[in-house]
């Protein structure tokens, strides 16, 4: 498996150790380097990438900024000397947080979460059914039956063609699962089922009588994914 990333790095010597460690694993490709996040963000509206090593301190856009910018399917490595931003980070969905300086071991470590993602995310592109915990059963859900899922609290309950039920998986654990191509995230507390999509208008999203809002966050990927499958 081949593994398309980018640096955005504001450091010389910081960006020259990750490449350094980038040579080191064939699988990783490293497509482009940027020392700031404007120029980075402008790179990824028209080009796709699997990773991303970013740094919170960029310049005039900071790291987290640029997270909130983007859409969340993308592999992302935080990597920076201040650990207080770890929660934040993974609040954004990153898949793992490196705090300068860190080793190779800890860089291969983390690599290979992303690898392990990637991999789940291609086999989730086959998968007909999940099972989930609800109550003290595992039940079955047909990806085919289901409208959206909506998060509730500590909870998040599953709209299907034929029934609701309520399961405390969480939405990470959801979009590591799904594919993002059948069922999207499209808001902090909704991921919709593409095909069941009546309606789209004013940033709201009909499905059946539901209206379901689409944040920011997440709007660049969903109409991405919709105008893929027109």
């Amino acid at each position: 498996m081949k593994i398309n990333c980018i640096i955005i790095e504001d450091e010389p010597l910081a960006q020259e150790r990750i490449k350094g460690y980038l040579q080191k694993l064939p699988f990783l490709e490293l497509m482009a380097t940027f020392d700031n996040g404007i120029d980075a963000l402008l790179y990824l509206q028209s080009n796709t990438v699997d990773l991303i090593f970013l740094d919170i301190n960029i310049g005039e856009i900071s790291g987290i900024q640029l997270l909130q910018a983007m859409h969340t399917s993308t592999e992302v490595i935080i990597i920076t000397a201040y650990h207080e931003y770890a929660l934040k980070g993974y609040e954004l969905n990153v898949t793992d947080y490196l705090l300068k300086p860190f080793t190779f071991d800890r860089f291969l470590q983390a690599v290979e979460k992303v690898k392990n993602n990637l991999f789940r995310r291609e086999v989730a592109t086959e998968k007909k059914f999940i099972f989930v915990k609800t109550e003290y059963r595992l039940e079955k859900v047909l990806l085919s039956e289901v409208l959206y899922i909506e998060g509730m609290r500590d909870y998040r309950k599953i709209h299907t063609l034929h029934k609701k039920m309520m399961t405390l998986k969480t939405f990470r654990e959801f979009e590591a699962e799904l594919p993002p191509a059948i069922i999207c995230r499209v808001h902090k507390s909704f991921m919709v089922a593409i095909d069941k999509i009546d309606a789209i208008e004013k940033d709201g999203i009909k499905i059946q009588d539901q209206v379901i809002p689409v944040s920011d966050t997440y709007k660049k990927r969903f109409y991405q994914l919709i105008t893929s499958a027109i």
